[in-house]
């Protein structure tokens, strides 16, 4: 089964569960339209759910384009790099050029770079934070679903990796969402007025991070 929209052709790829009692329409990262059904739904039902939908799946394909976009490539900081592959260095940054070794593990020079900056942010955002709430630990690591976690037991915040590849506003979002759950372990209207609180602007730095 595939969908044309305009001149292009989009496979569509039908996943049957018996736990689905409702059907799901989502867009895969190589553009793969993704219906997610139970095994009663015919063919034919879904056919019809497409053509009915056709509009906001093609949204949701333009949506899958730009964050393929946004995440192919060298990115460090929020600027975007072009590849050079080079012999004679690990690594090396250049005005919009990258010089990469084929053989630097690239997410280990992340994390370096994240230990550094990420830590100079949680810095200065938890001494000018509006409230009093204890210095956390610090964790980096890759997440596939989450900019960030904040365990309240243990008092540590982990952030991303991928926050490296960001500008650092989207960090400094991050971390004050974090730093927030230390006083409202939750996502109530309070935690929010909390992060307003400390970053005004949460809400359009929120929104453009879905494109990532």
């Amino acid at each position: 089964m595939k969908l044309q929209i305009e001149d292009k052709v989009y496979p569509i790829e039908i996943e049957r569960k018996k736990t689905n009692k409702n059907t799901y329409i989502r867009v895969k990262k190589d553009m793969t339209i993704q219906v997610t059904t139970n095994f009663f739904t015919s063919e034919k039902a879904i056919t019809k759910l497409i053509e009915e939908n056709a509009d906001k799946i093609k949204k949701m394909l333009e949506h899958q384009e730009v964050k393929n976009e946004n995440n192919t490539g060298f990115f460090y900081l929020g600027k975007k790099y072009d590849i050079v592959y080079v012999e004679y260095c690990d690594i090396s940054l250049g005005e919009n050029k990258v010089f990469l070794n084929k053989k630097i593990d690239i997410d280990k020079w992340y994390k370096k770079q994240a230990k550094i900056i990420f830590k100079d942010h949680l810095d200065q955002i938890y001494h000018r934070f509006s409230r009093k709430i204890p210095y956390p630990d610090l964790k980096i690591r890759k997440m596939t679903t989450r900019w960030g976690v904040c365990n309240v037991k243990s008092k540590t915040i982990t952030l991303n990796l991928e926050l490296i590849k960001r500008d650092v506003k989207y960090l400094d979002y991050v971390i004050v969402h974090e730093l927030s759950h230390l006083i409202h372990a939750n996502h109530s209207s309070k935690f929010w007025d909390l992060v307003a609180e400390n970053m005004p602007d949460y809400k359009k730095y929120r929104k453009e991070m879905k494109d990532f």
